[in-house]
């Protein structure tokens, strides 16, 4: 594991946190390249678990290397402080694309699943098994590509789990029933299970399994089949519809046997998609479509619109701010006495 010193990085702005770290743009003063930058929360330095994890993040990401898993550069210690350094993908996140722009199309479905299998089957032949799979863990670049990151709760096959004994970790809408069990023997299924209600979630626009509480939610996870799309009325190739049942099995032996098996499934459906979509040459901001497939250049046109609309928001506040403004000093230069 490569070893970084914190002050030879100028820390930008603030670009995330959470209850164990917080992340910000850090600027490289040697080179001049933006990274991102985690540092672990002075509130949880004394708490083992907590920095323990952080290390074993660490230690995981050191190992992976694959163009859909977020980059791991190096770390150290910055008074006292865990930290480390990773790649910048600015393009947000799946949540955040699937808030802004709704459910998906099958063909960037299709796409999505593709890449984030990939992302799965290279950490499951190094021992890692993700546990945290879901779009706000899924982050975008503008030219469609994904990287799956937050390996924070990764399980590591090669290391003692340092979970308690029956304890869940995870996020429940997305958690396997073998997680929800709390059962020790956890393998890289519980990973396509996730896989599973992330496809669904994006051509349904919400998740498998709602409820008011984790405890609904749960009951659902483990006794209860999700409706197909097909039942919903959504539009998608009988193979997709199929693909995410079987992901979504209550066994982990009625899922498909890896997430190579899933990603070629998935690779099929994008083939067939580029093959019957007919080649465009109109760029689509810095992306040119005849460079891309065609489900990723659809993927990369629907974060594009997404970016567009949202400076258009903000150009449309500033000029809203501007009027009124202007109005009120209008008002007021009327009311003063003459």
């Amino acid at each position: 594991m490569k070893i970084l010193f914190f002050d030879d990085y100028q820390l930008g702005e603030e670009i995330g946190s959470g209850t164990v770290g917080t992340i910000y743009r850090a600027v490289c003063k040697e080179t001049g390249e933006v990274f991102a930058l985690k540092i672990l929360s002075s509130s949880v330095t004394n708490k083992e678990i907590v920095v323990t994890r952080f290390e074993r993040e660490m230690v995981i990401l050191a190992r992976l290397n694959h163009p859909n898993i977020v980059r791991y550069y190096g770390g150290g210690k910055h008074q006292g402080k865990l930290f480390y350094v990773m790649e910048l993908v600015e393009g947000g996140t799946l949540k955040d694309l699937l808030a802004a722009s709704g459910s998906f199309s099958w063909q960037e479905t299709a796409e999505c699943g593709r890449q984030l299998a990939a992302a799965l089957q290279h950490g499951h032949n190094h021992g890692v098994v993700h546990r945290d799979l879901k779009p706000g863990n899924v982050f975008l670049r503008p030219d469609g590509q994904l990287k799956l990151g937050d390996f924070g709760i990764a399980r590591d096959l090669t290391q003692q789990d340092i979970t308690d004994a029956g304890l869940t970790v995870g996020t429940y809408a997305y958690m396997a029933p073998e997680v929800v069990r709390g059962e020790r023997a956890i393998t890289g299924q519980v990973d396509l299970y996730a896989l599973g209600c992330v496809l669904f979630e994006m051509m349904a626009g919400r998740t498998p399994f709602v409820g008011d509480n984790f405890a609904q939610i749960f009951e659902q996870h483990l006794n209860q089949q999700p409706a197909t799309l097909a039942e919903l009325g959504i539009p998608c190739p009988a193979e997709l519809d199929e693909l995410i049942q079987s992901l979504l099995a209550k066994s982990p032996e009625d899922r498909p046997f890896n997430a190579r098996s899933v990603q070629g499934i998935l690779g099929e459906l994008v083939s067939q998609a580029s093959a019957e979509r007919p080649t465009d040459d109109r760029a689509a901001g810095d992306v040119r479509l005849s460079d891309l497939s065609s489900p990723q250049a659809m993927l990369a046109q629907r974060i594009q619109r997404r970016d567009l609309g949202q400076r258009d928001v903000s150009w449309r506040a500033i000029l809203a701010l501007t009027i009124v403004l202007a109005v009120i000093i209008g008002v007021v230069l009327v009311a003063q006495p003459r």
